[in-house]
């Protein structure tokens, strides 16, 4: 008899084990989808960043360019609408950079205002000067998120 208790008891302490096994890898599935969620997340939020921003630096300088070459006012104010739309799309990708990459914030920022600061150049050089700013700035935004998404393994 009891050797039929004992294996009763054996049965029931390896389900129990097992169940706790069970749950602790299914715990560390869910854990693991969600920082692999995370993780994707956060790359999406750069590259909509950079890809807009580079919609709306590309917009700039062309609202700016025709501006400074005397362009008929239609192109002009054309370019100045799609630039107002593209300015208009930069928010949420800035948005999302800066809550979901707070260590990236500053870098998001001077891009952002690099951009920016393509309005109401002066003359051509200038402009061209700023558009360069702004790309130099785009690439160190690119550079800082590197090893922040773990795409550089000997990044620092």
């Amino acid at each position: 008899m009891w050797q039929t208790v004992l294996a009763v008891l054996g049965t029931l302490a390896g389900s129990a084990v097992t169940a706790v096994l069970q749950r602790g890898a299914l715990h560390l599935q869910a854990q693991i989808a969600r920082e692999d969620k995370a993780r994707e997340d956060r790359l999406h939020a750069v590259t909509a960043f950079t890809a807009v921003l580079a919609d709306h630096r590309r917009a700039m300088w062309l609202r700016e360019h025709l501006r400074l070459t005397t362009a008929p006012t239609e192109q002009v104010t054309e370019a100045r609408s799609a630039s107002h739309t593209t300015r208009s799309a930069l928010t949420a990708p800035h948005l999302a950079v800066t809550l979901l990459l707070p260590e990236l914030q500053d870098a998001a920022n001077r891009a952002v205002e690099a951009t920016y600061a393509l309005r109401n150049a002066p003359h051509l050089d200038q402009l061209n000067e700023r558009r360069n700013e702004a790309l130099t700035a785009t690439d160190a935004f690119t550079a800082a998120a590197r090893p922040v998404l773990g795409v550089c393994n000997s990044c620092t």
